[in-house]
């Protein structure tokens, strides 16, 4: 299983801009190049400026996932995911409890921002989940989070690849699943716990692939995206 019609690899492939500054930033943006269509701009960057180059990139043509984990009494998640739908951002992630993906749906508005819960962090497993206050396994815990989200009106959610069974099971395309631990074969996992390689997350149904540390990390990291790229299109092929 595949995720929804997206054809073009570089629109599957989501480039984790996890860096401490908009030099840097900047610089994977140029040596990228055409080569890369969609970024992720997350907590590190955004507090250092990173949502002013959001808004740029949005400008010339390039997807934006603003990816904040928005969390807080509903108004304010309202209010904040309206002023990212401002900001021209593809898409923007809430932890996924109800009222809060309500108020994300509700400030998301008419826009084309695609909302997206996320269901349980990549660097979790099952240990991580019971310290955490929750019962049974992570597996449960993400169907459950998928049948919120997908009933909250949210447009999909974040998930580890290897929990993309449990909620293509709970929400087929085009509810999208958005998955990061994504990891070349060879690479290391470093925090991540549930990983896969791109081939086998597009295989059981991924819509887009964040990948950060394995391309910024390369030393050639246009290469490093565009081995990654004929991954995801080999994949697609074979669906």
């Amino acid at each position: 299983m595949t995720g929804a019609a997206i054809r073009d690899p570089r629109d599957r492939l989501i480039v984790g801009l996890d860096l401490a500054s908009l030099t840097e930033a900047e610089s994977v943006v140029a040596r990228l190049g055409d080569a890369v269509t969609f970024y992720k701009i997350g907590f590190e960057l955004a507090v250092a400026g990173g949502l002013t180059l959001a808004e740029r990139l949005a400008r010339s043509d390039k997807k934006v996932f603003v990816d904040l984990k928005l969390h807080d009494i509903g108004a304010t998640v309202e209010k904040a995911t309206r002023q990212i739908a401002r900001l021209g951002a593809a898409m923007t992630t809430v932890h996924a409890y109800p009222q809060t993906l309500r108020a994300a749906a509700a400030g998301r508005g008419d826009s084309a921002l695609k909302v997206l819960g996320v269901t349980v962090l990549t660097s979790w497993d099952q240990s991580d989940v019971a310290a955490a206050g929750f019962s049974g396994t992570p597996e449960a815990l993400v169907a459950r989070r998928v049948k919120q989200a997908r009933d909250c009106g949210v447009d999909g959610v974040i998930c580890a690849p290897t929990d993309l069974a449990s909620v293509r099971g709970v929400a087929p395309p085009p509810f999208l699943a958005v998955t990061p631990g994504v990891r070349p074969a060879g690479s290391a996992a470093g925090d991540q716990k549930r990983v896969a390689t791109p081939g086998e997350a597009i295989r059981a149904g991924a819509d887009h692939l964040v990948v950060g540390r394995p391309i910024l990390a390369a030393p050639d990291p246009r290469a490093a995206a565009e081995a990654i790229l004929q991954e995801i299109d080999q994949a697609l092929a074979e669906a």
